[in-house]
């Protein structure tokens, strides 16, 4: 692992993997029902300053996807297996994730599946993908970024959650209770 990559372009770049999780994001939410695409995306709930904070947040990534797709992947290293594994594993559980989220009922909490063991598991999966992806690129500007996101990402989180205890109310609250928010952190 290295500070500061260097940066070219390249066919062996990190872009591959970021392609290879969004396309198959795409096909899934192509293939989800418009209501359930909608329930996904639903932003209410979010104050302006939880959405400026998500913007900043968002600005980071943009930066992270940046150096990703410029950074060689280090095919041949210590660090892309365990890399590749990583990605592997969190794109596998976002896609349970997905499907857990489309097969639940639209008018019922979603609780089954990843969901009985964390409350975000699309976007803890998601961070264990991108966490892989900054291993098989080997760089602690890469992890660094993405850490940093996902803390101004946590604020889109705590918006959900509180659209979430209006919409479903005691259920919500109860489920709260018993369920972590990111994995093993309540």
């Amino acid at each position: 692992m290295e500070l500061i990559p260097a940066l070219e372009l390249g066919w062996l770049n990190g872009w591959i993997l970021i392609c290879l999780l969004y396309v198959i994001y795409g096909v899934l939410l192509w293939s989800f029902p418009k209501d359930v695409v909608a329930r996904l995306y639903d932003k209410s709930g979010r104050t302006r300053r939880q959405r400026i904070v998500i913007h900043v947040g968002s600005g980071l990534a943009f930066a992270y996807f940046a150096l990703i797709i410029f950074t060689p992947l280090k095919i041949g290293s210590h660090v892309f297996l365990p890399g590749i594994a990583l990605f592997a594993l969190g794109l596998a559980g976002f896609v349970v994730a997905l499907l857990d989220f489309k097969n639940a009922p639209l008018d019922r909490l979603v609780t089954g599946g990843l969901y009985r063991i964390s409350r975000h598991p699309q976007q803890l999966m998601f961070f264990v993908s991108f966490l892989g992806i900054c291993i098989a690129i080997g760089s602690w500007l890469a992890l660094f970024i993405q850490i940093t996101s996902s803390v101004f990402l946590h604020f889109r989180i705590l918006a959900e959650e509180k659209a979430c205890l209006e919409r479903y109310g005691d259920s919500y609250r109860d489920y709260m209770n018993r369920v972590p928010r990111y994995f093993l952190f309540f």
